[in-house]
């Protein structure tokens, strides 16, 4: 089995040409999609529905940077043990506490968009940092800065929240 690089014809890298991922994903699942094998035997029916999940697995793997690290931490041995090891580096903490402040107090749209933007910049900085240390093979290096990029993604959320929140 393929994994998921070598589906879409990608050389395992941290930083990938979304749109050639994307063109990737459509060229393939025009070729395997169930409906183009409406008419077939049940064996390729269930061919076509088990590649056709694998597919929309990898990408979505790979489309997500979270998930992407991950995923090439695992192939190359490493087991990023979440669950367990949770250390952040304090600036890290207290960065993130100061930002969830601002967001309990951001009470426009405004002040959302600002807080987006600042976390916009954190994400491209942290993800940036997982490029580098992949490129150098250093996966265990990468596995801080995934850490942080985890934290900003639930920030992400939270600011979704608040939007929400205004909404209502």
């Amino acid at each position: 089995m393929k994994n998921h690089f070598e589906l879409f014809g990608l050389v395992p890298a941290f930083a990938l040409d979304l749109e050639l991922l994307d063109r990737a994903y459509r060229d393939i699942q025009s070729k395997v999609h169930p409906d183009r094998f409406a008419q077939a035997g049940d064996a390729e029916r269930r061919a076509s529905m088990q590649m056709t999940t694998q597919v929309n697995e990898a990408y979505r793997t790979l489309k997500s940077p979270v998930r992407r690290a991950k995923y090439l931490l695992e192939l190359n041995g490493v087991d990023a043990g979440f669950e367990t090891d949770t250390a952040m580096p304090r600036d890290f903490l207290v960065q993130q506490m100061e930002l969830r402040e601002k967001l309990e107090e951001a009470r426009s749209a405004d002040s959302l968009k600002l807080l987006e933007t600042d976390l916009s910049n954190s994400k491209k900085e942290v993800e940036a940092q997982i490029a580098q240390a992949v490129a150098r093979r250093d996966y265990e290096g990468a596995l801080e800065p995934l850490r942080k990029l985890m934290f900003l993604e639930k920030f992400g959320d939270a600011i979704d929240a608040g939007y929400e929140a205004l909404d209502s």
